[in-house]
């Protein structure tokens, strides 16, 4: 006769009898195939990728030789025009205030265009700057004196017009949610150097996340321990990071001891890799409370760097988060992504106006993305790192006539046809400037560069095939550069 703690036994190991239980036990091969699903193929098909659930992050070397250990990416969120940037268009000024030509018109998709517009030439003045001659607005003073640094691609397209979408196929691969974003794809593969900070952060600035959400840094279909974990330039880096008050550090530490004994005994019975993968992300978490504060702690660098940057220590900016773009990069995090929100001009308000917003804009990223750079420089960082620098897409060279009628402010309306995005660091020709728009910067004409070329080229940089590197999910081998692209590249003409 069995005794209460037998029954109680046996009912606890009946009520962790899954359908992941029956799929790996059952003799129809689904076993097979779901840990197939759950480990995937990330070299192709004779080397799958084996993860370790116990240390997921751990660092991994690539298949061959990297050109970069790390990325920063810095998305503009809403598409910063071209126009008032990078891409100078004198023909374009000739047209200003002139009918927009049909032909610009037939065939085409807008967001808020209608009717006739008419054309809006650049509304700042350009120069060209440093040995390379790049054109850069007036706009962006402290970045021109940078531009021998930097290569920038003029000729940037995508088939996505609005901003949800168009946000999740640049930093996804697709414009549907559900697919692993770039950082996750990265340490996936390649795992990070620091075991105690995750290995994918995202920092925001602006007010708002991206429209595309918190997707736009999730992992997908990848395990969760690989998604972005987004990470504050004010008050606590996580929140509930610090202990509540009465508990102190051994308190928490007994307790997770205890946590992780009865983990343990689950992942024993029940043999699902997540829960072993739970306990390893509740030890990252212990660790963080001591690393990450000290990583996030911008009062510990000196005034020279504050001044260098514009930062405001305890307050949330685009200046601040690239000062901990710099710390996090030092410290071996692999992929670390800002988001910087409010770049769509459209004109429809003062705060999007190309003329009020759209300087706010350019005065909060100019001096931090140059103080960065020249920060990693002088680190003998930038040798080894990437900076990448975009929006979803371009701006139209219309101005825009919401309803049809002439607005109170100047805006552009979105547009896919062509966009610039710079790049900066290990691997990529500074001072290049690749590729070109039309005459008024409407679309993309030489060297044309898709969205999952971008994604081929980083994973390049990283030293990862991206044809080789998938992971099995819906019964197929997917990819970042989306398996149902042909004809994806690796941009060679940018590559030092």
């Amino acid at each position: 006769m069995q005794t209460p703690h037998e029954k109680l036994t046996a009912f606890s190991q009946l009520e962790h009898l899954t359908r992941r239980h029956f799929l790996s036990k059952c003799g129809l091969g689904l076993g097979a195939l779901w840990f197939a699903g759950q480990t995937g193929r990330a070299w192709g098909a004779a080397a799958p990728l084996v993860k370790d659930p116990a240390n997921p992050l751990a660092a991994m070397p690539p298949p061959f030789s990297p050109r970069v250990k790390r990325v920063i990416y810095l998305h503009m969120a809403g598409a910063p025009s071209q126009h008032e940037l990078f891409d100078y268009k004198p023909e374009l000024q000739k047209l200003n205030g002139k009918e927009c030509p049909q032909e610009f018109l037939e065939g085409k998709q807008f967001a808020f265009i209608q009717g006739t517009p008419k054309m809006l030439g650049p509304q700042f003045s350009f120069q060209q700057h440093g040995q390379s001659g790049a054109w850069v607005s007036e706009r962006l003073p402290h970045f021109s004196s940078m531009v021998d640094e930097v290569c920038f691609i003029k000729s940037m397209h995508t088939d996505q017009f609005n901003h949800g979408p168009a946000q999740l196929l640049v930093h996804t691969g697709t414009q549907n949610p559900g697919a692993p974003s770039i950082g996750a794809w990265a340490t996936y593969g390649l795992g990070t150097e620091n075991q105690n900070l995750p290995g994918f952060i995202v920092l925001t600035s602006g007010g708002r996340n991206p429209d595309a959400g918190k997707s736009v840094w999730g992992a997908g279909y990848l395990p969760s321990v690989y998604q972005g974990v987004q990470c504050r330039s004010e008050g606590e880096p996580v929140l509930y990071l610090d202990n509540p008050p009465g508990i102190s550090r051994n308190l928490r530490r007994r307790s997770l001891d205890t946590l992780d004994r009865l983990n343990q005994r689950i992942a024993k019975e029940v043999g699902d890799p997540e829960t072993v993968t739970r306990i390893a992300q509740y030890e990252m978490a212990f660790r963080m409370q001591t690393h990450a504060t000290d990583a996030f702690d911008l009062r510990q660098e000196p005034e020279s760097m504050h001044q260098l940057y514009g930062t405001q220590p305890g307050r949330e900016s685009f200046a601040n988060n690239c000062l901990l773009a710099r710390r996090l990069a030092e410290r071996g995090v692999r992929f670390i992504q800002l988001f910087h929100w409010g770049w769509d001009s459209h004109g429809a308000s003062a705060s999007e106006a190309i003329n009020k917003g759209f300087i706010d804009r350019c005065n909060e990223v100019d001096q931090p993305m140059t103080a960065l750079l020249k920060d990693l420089k002088q680190r003998g960082m930038l040798d080894d790192t990437l900076v990448v620098w975009g929006g979803e897409f371009g701006r139209t060279p219309m101005l825009e006539n919401r309803g049809g009628n002439e607005m109170a402010f100047i805006g552009r309306d979105h547009n896919p046809g062509a966009f610039t995005i710079w790049m900066a660091g290990g691997g990529v020709k500074p001072g290049l400037t690749y590729g070109e728009t039309d005459p008024i910067g409407y679309e993309a004409v030489k060297d044309r560069v898709s969205v999952h070329d971008l994604h081929a080229t980083l994973m390049h940089l990283l030293g990862i095939d991206h044809e080789m590197f998938t992971f099995t999910s819906q019964g197929a081998n997917q990819r970042l550069t989306n398996i149902t692209k042909t004809g994806t590249k690796v941009i060679t003409g940018i590559l030092a």
